[in-house]
């Protein structure tokens, strides 16, 4: 997936203020040893390191507020940031976790959209093409789906709902592959089932119109008209200028005798 770092940048710069204090004078080397340093220069430095674009270390730093420090104002502040960093770094299953934490300690937080908004962001840049397990693309679908249920009303919400479109267009097409593969295997049921779900399932994706279609052809094979021609006339109410339907269309006419009038 292309990567949406960009977005996410923005919207968490808001919460990158420094403490009051001097500025860290380590040298990278020596940043993630442990050494007992006040609030101010341990997330000093560590802010200094994400903006210098070393963002696994960065969040190493924060993860060392927290631990250092777990009952300044700060340490709640370098969980997020943590979460972030561990995201803009691609250590995905870092960001996940680091935001759950978060959430687990601060569930009312007026950060608590963009924790979830972080969790489901990591899991929408591992989703893999439609050859591969969709079991990341479901987990981000269900992320973004929470998301919006609990926020609705936040500024990740409109973001999260077009991710959702994306996902289910994604989902529908690997339910399109297994489909056509049952189909091409003569496994007429079995495929069935497939261009069902994409039908009645995801039914507002680009997939639909050719599922419908893959449905009469199935129906056909199996030898029931009256379910094809249902397909056919749901296909022509919705996409009656598309070649699927035009496909439909001619092999109703070709297979399927016209119904006695009355």
């Amino acid at each position: 997936m292309s990567n949406l770092s960009r977005i996410a940048l923005p919207l968490i710069a808001a919460a990158i203020i420094l403490p009051a204090g001097g500025c860290a004078r380590n040298k990278v080397k020596g940043d993630t040893e442990y050494v007992a340093r006040d609030v101010n220069t341990l997330y000093g430095l560590a802010k200094k390191r994400l903006d210098q674009g070393n963002y696994l270390l960065a969040a190493k730093l924060f993860d060392e507020v927290e631990r250092q420090h777990p009952y300044s104002v700060w340490a709640r502040r370098a969980q997020l940031m943590s979460s972030f960093s561990y995201y803009m770094a691609q250590s995905y299953a870092d960001s996940i976790s680091s935001s759950r934490r978060f959430l687990t300690i601060h569930p009312g937080n007026k950060d608590a959209a963009y924790a979830n908004y972080l969790i489901a962001m990591s899991y929408y840049q591992q989703i893999e093409d439609v050859n591969r397990d969709q079991k990341i693309t479901q987990q981000a679908s269900d992320a973004f789906g929470e998301l919006t249920r609990r926020y609705p009303g936040s500024r990740y919400a409109a973001d999260a709902r077009l991710k959702l479109d994306v996902i289910n267009d994604h989902l529908a097409g690997k339910e399109m592959e297994v489909g056509r593969f049952y189909q091409r295997q003569g496994n007429w049921l079995a495929a069935t089932l497939r261009f069902r779900t994409v039908a009645e399932k995801f039914q507002t994706t680009s997939h639909t119109p050719e599922a419908l279609e893959r449905l009469v052809e199935c129906y056909l094979a199996l030898g029931i008209p009256e379910e094809a021609r249902r397909s056919a006339a749901v296909l022509g109410v919705n996409y009656p200028g598309s070649e699927w339907y035009d496909r439909s269309y001619k092999l109703i006419q070709r297979h399927v005798p016209a119904a006695p009038q009355s």
